[in-house]
């Protein structure tokens, strides 16, 4: 089902893969030990990384907080907007509208 948005969907995808691309452990999610992702080209995780929000992006239809290795995004439906988090300070956002 995903969020609702506004934007296209192809830039809101760009915007949140290079956003779940800062967290420094966000392999985490696909159960991937470090030296496997290490071992990924730029290409590879690219890939990775698109799926990854992708996947994020419709689970935060049903589930608004999702948590990510070391950090959580959160989709703000009052604001239009997925945060991403890593502890207390907020790391990025994507904008939906």
């Amino acid at each position: 089902m995903g969020v609702k948005h506004g934007r296209d969907y192809e830039y809101i995808l760009a915007d949140f893969t290079e956003a779940v691309g800062r967290i420094p452990d966000c392999y985490v999610f696909f159960e991937m030990e470090p030296a496997e992702w290490e071992g990924l080209t730029d290409e590879e995780k690219h890939e990775v990384l698109e799926a990854l929000a992708e996947d994020l992006f419709f689970g935060l239809g049903s589930e608004p907080v999702i948590a990510v290795g070391s950090a959580v995004v959160i989709y703000d439906p009052e604001v239009h907007r997925i945060n991403v988090l890593v502890g207390e300070e907020e790391l990025t956002s994507v904008k939906l509208i």
